[in-house]
């Protein structure tokens, strides 16, 4: 039995979770979220509780087991709290702005590089004085702030020589040392 899967998830106050046929939708104070499930997986809603099932061991049977409860709960986590993603972007000359859901970001290139939040992204971003530029993303869908994140990263990687680069608040970078190290 998947030790994920088998575990119950308890629907938080103010969160109301509706199935048909194979769609479950969920609804919170902070957004709606749908999720499609494979028929194999059983879900059902009991008193405030959740629970996934299947029908055998089979393995795709127990690897949708694990997914789809995972899913569930980063669901019901994103419509009661939401989730947050703060960027820092380190180097000289690096910065971004933002006007509604459209990103500017001048990272070094000869070009300013934009990007077009998706609606259920809400973004703001800070530049001060001798401090990093931040991104600080907020969204109750867990993926899709995933995706967001590291499509940003891909604008400029960290390199592990000076440290320059996108990357998350706190976030620990390898540094390697150059060619004067080795003699």
């Amino acid at each position: 039995m998947s030790r994920i899967g088998k575990l119950p998830i308890t629907i938080p106050e103010k969160v109301t979770v509706t199935q048909e046929k194979n769609t479950i939708t969920v609804k919170g104070p902070k957004g709606e979220l749908k999720q499609d499930i494979n028929p194999v997986i059983k879900v059902e809603v009991n008193d405030g509780i959740l629970t996934v099932s299947r029908p055998d061991d089979e393995r795709q049977s127990r690897a949708f087991h694990g997914l789809y409860r995972a899913l569930l709960q980063n669901m019901l986590t994103g419509v009661s709290e939401g989730y947050k993603a703060e960027l820092e972007l380190v180097g000289v000359g690096y910065r971004v702005t933002n006007q509604n859901n459209i990103l500017e970001f001048s990272l070094g290139y000869t070009h300013q590089i934009f990007l077009q939040l998706p609606s259920e992204i809400k973004v703001e971003t800070k530049a001060e004085r001798n401090k990093n530029p931040l991104i600080i993303l907020e969204t109750p869908d867990k993926q899709l702030l995933g995706q967001v994140c590291a499509k940003i990263r891909s604008f400029r990687k960290v390199e592990p020589y000076k440290g320059k680069g996108v990357r998350f608040v706190g976030e620990e970078v390898r540094r390697k040392s150059g060619k004067s190290a080795s003699k």
